[in-house]
This record gives C-alpha cells, structure tokens and sequence, in this order.
C-alpha cells in the first residue's frame, strides 16, 4: 500500500473534524437546508470549468452509471451531510460525535451484508476499541454519564445519516467505475444539488452575508470537494471497512482543533481516550485475518 491510501482517509477526516465546529456555528447562521444546497451548489461551480470537459469525453459512461451515480450523491452528499445540519439544531454536539462513530461499525456490518466480505479481527475489535475511546472522550472521562443523554429527534436523523455514510462507502466499493474520480465527484455533486433544491426553495432561504458566507466556502470547498475526493481514494485503495475506521480520529481531531482555535485545555481524558482511538485504529489496519474463510 502507499502512503496516500492511509493519508487519504486521514486527511479527509481531518476536514471533516473542522466542518463538526461548522454544523454548530451553522445553527444560528444560516438555515439547514440553505447551508446544505449552497455547499453543493458551490463545489459544482468550482469543479465546472475543471471537470466539465473530461466529463463531456467521458459522457457515454456516465449515461450508462447515471442511476448508480445518483444513488451515490443521494447518500453520502445530500442525506449525511444534510441531515447533520438539521440534526445540529435538536441535538448537541456529543450526541452528534457519538452517532457518526457509528460509521465504522456500520460500514463492518453492511459490508458483511452487500459485499460479503468477512469482516476482520483487526476490524471488529479495533471498531470497539475504537469506539470505546470515543465514547470516553465524549463523556469527558465518566461513561456513566452518557445514560443520561435524552434521546431527541436530532439523534434519530444522525442514526440515519450515518447509516446512509456507511452505505455509501460500500456501495461506492460495490460498483467500481470506469470514470475518472473527478468525474464520478462531480456528476454526484450535481445529483446532489439537484436532490437538495426543493428543500432549498421550500425552507427558509437565508441570505448570505458576512456571518455565514465563511462557513459555506469551508462546508462547500474542503469539506465538499477536497474530503468527497480523498474518501473515494481511500475506498478504492483500502476498502469501505477500514477507510472507515479512521472516522473515529474525528473527536480526537476536534479536540485538537478547539485547543488551537478556542485555546481550550488538555485534560487527561483526552490522553486516555485519544489512545484509545489510535489503537483501535491501528489495529483495524494492520490486524487483517479474517474472522472466518470467506
């Protein structure tokens, strides 16, 4: 494997940590299904004069994979990140991080289930591992306390969100393409954007102003194009299954964010648990022995 195939996924979650600060900051910002359309909107007017004319060549393809492509933009561009803006407005900021580490373990499932891939040793235990020091960066060293957090309907669209990331990270594994990665990025963000214009012209429209306009070149640039284009690297190089392991750095990552932008502290449990994440990580990635005979 080369280094890209690990950078890649790492790279792409480390945007995405930033864009978790963005879905917050969002909130009293810029409507939801506003922020949602324009991101997409966006990256579609930036990759146009770049990839329109490849994809033009390549447009017998694309006719042929249309629906595939559709499907794809459907789920891992309008739905997961859409519904996290909604989401962020009846749910807070831990319940968030805790659903979207949910990927991995759902991507392990579902990857069992549609691709029929066993699943790994490294992948399975690593995934708890994992998990686990989520959970316990989340609840700031005391698990006991995430009993407490109320169930809101902002939790129940996370669940789906990420259920609809993990799907199309093995989807995406599923239906490999004879078409240029930038195209496949592209023609899924126009699917995206076309899927996300009702809601944009049924909901409120905010304006853009100097209060959000920063948060839609972030959500819409490196979070749309840069992390959408490093995420179907990884897949295509490493797999569904283990690109989606290293979705649990993301609290680790924010938590380093916030201490360099918002100056806040390091604790212990960020130690604990940050260690807790990494091995997890790394075991799903060097531990590779199948859990049975495939």
């Amino acid at each position: 494997m080369t280094a890209i195939a690990y950078l890649a996924p790492l790279c792409a979650v480390l945007i995405w940590s930033g864009n978790m600060t963005i879905n917050q900051l969002a909130v009293d910002a810029i409507a939801p299904t506003s922020i949602a359309f324009l991101r997409w909107l966006l990256a579609v007017i930036v990759l146009t004069p770049f990839v329109l004319p490849l994809a033009w060549r390549q447009r017998e393809s694309v006719y042929r994979q249309w629906p595939r492509l559709a499907l794809l933009g459907l789920l891992g561009m309008a739905l997961w990140q859409g519904l996290a803006y909604v989401a962020a407005a009846t749910t807070s900021a831990t319940n968030m991080g805790i659903l979207a580490a949910m990927v991995p373990l759902l991507t392990i499932l579902l990857s069992a289930l549609v691709l029929r891939e066993p699943p790994t040793l490294g992948g399975v235990v690593g995934g708890v591992i994992a998990l686990t020091g989520v959970l316990w960066l989340l609840s700031r060293g005391n698990i006991a306390a995430l009993a407490e957090l109320e169930v809101s309907p902002g939790d129940a669209l996370m669940v789906v969100a990420a259920t609809c990331y993990a799907l199309y990270g093995v989807m995406l594994k599923r239906w490999p393409m004879a078409l240029s990665p930038w195209v496949m990025l592209y023609v899924q963000a126009v699917f995206a954007t076309a899927l996300l214009l009702p809601g944009y012209l049924l909901g409120p429209m905010t304006p853009v102003g100097a209060d959000n306009v920063g948060l839609i070149l972030y959500a819409g640039i490196p979070a749309s194009i840069i992390t959408t284009y490093f995420w179907m690297l990884a897949i295509g190089r490493i797999g569904a299954s283990r690109a989606s392991i290293f979705i649990n750095l993301m609290p680790l990552f924010s938590a380093i964010i916030a201490m360099a932008w918002l100056g806040e502290r390091l604790s212990l449990y960020h130690l604990s648990g940050g260690a807790l994440v990494l091995a997890g990580v790394l075991m799903g990635q060097l531990v590779t022995r199948p859990l049975r005979a495939r």
